[in-house]
């Protein structure tokens, strides 16, 4: 008998901190200067480099790192002027963080239906946001799937909507040459350990608006220091701001900043490997029986740290068997069908403490089939034609015992 083919490799484990990165943060260890605001006259701290350089990166106007990529979301909600009972369209796949922002913003979330290939479903959009009235809207470029922004910016530039970007899944991605995070009036972004800079935890959020990014900065609890930040607004812009803008202290240090900073300089660089090891993925899944691969829009310059599929000719019930027979070959994948929570797979119908809840029937269709995998980069390109022969081979044996039953 042939023994099974098993895959060794963590889903979960990183590439190291690179050397110079761990350097520079035992420099600001030794030197105890771990809070942002604590630095000599003239002397730029970690913090505001990265702010600066990310802003440059970004090609925004002004950059705030902060504590986690929630709290960036929920500091740009409130600075861009979302209260108590103020209703936020926000596109149904995402991850609990978006919610949890919007309600901790005191915000409604107004969910809109996505398609099969994980995109805002424009009809909905332009149907709610027309009816709830709503004047923002938080879009979450989902596991780096970015939707036709040429008609979401029409829809929200006609009904007066800011949009307040979730660039989680896509800093760096560009949507026809346009990078992900510069159409709407806030980005925002995570360098949770497994995003696309790794800081353990931490956010950045990024602006054009002068008046936007003093809110935030007083958000995040900046106290009257707002002059020491590398990539904010002109020192006038706080006057009346720094005294109607509360404290919600959410910052970043200069610890994860150093750490940070030098990864920034081969974003690029690793953007290039992820997408070669997704192209790869792709490849090989589009092959196997049982899976359907969404074909990406050739504008779209996509950061491959992710890859999703649907599942074919298995019923709904099988799927989890699938998941099972994978993760014991040593590949995990995640499934948003469940119709409980499972770790990060959570859907827009558990999050109970929202209230009213919507039906989206076109979504729940569109995740009932939906699998998800990591690319760390830790994976060689060999890794992933082996990841994709076992999916292949576990989906064949899946429907054959499938038809013998039947």
């Amino acid at each position: 008998m042939i023994m099974a083919k098993k895959f060794e490799k963590s889903f979960t484990l990183q590439e190291p901190i690179p050397e110079e990165a761990i350097s520079r943060a035992i420099e600001v260890m030794r030197s105890g200067r771990l809070h942002r605001y604590n630095s000599d006259p003239g002397e730029i701290s970690e913090t505001s480099k990265l702010e600066k350089d990310f802003a440059g990166f970004q090609g925004a106007s002004y950059c705030l790192a902060v504590a986690s990529g929630g709290q960036a979301l929920q500091i740009a909600l409130r600075a861009a002027g979302v209260s108590t009972g103020t209703k936020v369209l926000a596109n149904a796949y995402t991850l609990a963080p978006v919610p949890g922002a919007i309600h901790a913003a005191g915000g409604e979330p107004v969910f809109i239906e996505i398609g099969d290939d994980w995109h805002t479903d424009i009809a909905d959009l332009e149907e709610k946001a027309n009816s709830s009235g709503a004047k923002f809207f938080m879009l979450s470029h989902m596991r780096g799937h970015v939707a036709d922004m040429d008609e979401i910016c029409r829809i929200c530039n006609k009904l007066g909507i800011l949009i307040i970007e979730d660039c989680a899944h896509t800093m760096g991605a560009k949507w026809k040459g346009k990078r992900s995070g510069n159409f709407g009036a806030i980005a925002c972004f995570s360098t949770q350990t497994y995003k696309h800079l790794n800081s353990g935890e931490g956010g950045l959020l990024t602006t054009n608006d002068k008046e936007i990014a003093a809110r935030a900065t007083m958000l995040s609890g900046s106290y009257m220091l707002h002059s020491r930040h590398g990539a904010g607004p002109p020192p006038d812009t706080y006057k009346t701001i720094s005294l109607q803008t509360p404290n919600c202290s959410a910052r970043m240090d200069n610890l994860r900043a150093a750490i940070l900073h030098v990864q920034l300089a081969t974003l690029s660089e690793n953007i290039q490997r992820w997408n070669e090891r997704y192209k790869i993925l792709e490849h090989g899944l589009g092959m196997a029986p049982g899976i359907k691969i969404v074909e990406r829009k050739q504008h779209e310059e996509f950061v491959g740290s992710s890859i999703q599929f649907h599942t074919t000719g298995i019923d709904k019930d099988l799927i989890p068997k699938l998941v099972e027979n994978c993760r014991a070959r040593g590949v995990e994948i995640k499934w948003f069908g469940a119709d409980e929570p499972d770790g990060f797979t959570s859907r827009y119908d558990s999050w109970h403490y929202l209230g009213n809840q919507q039906h989206l029937p076109q979504t729940l269709k569109a995740l009932s089939t939906t699998c998800d995998m990591r690319i760390p980069l830790t994976f060689t390109q060999a890794d992933c034609r082996d990841i994709a022969g076992i999916i292949a081979e576990e989906t064949t044996a899946l429907i054959a015992d499938t038809t013998r039953v039947s």
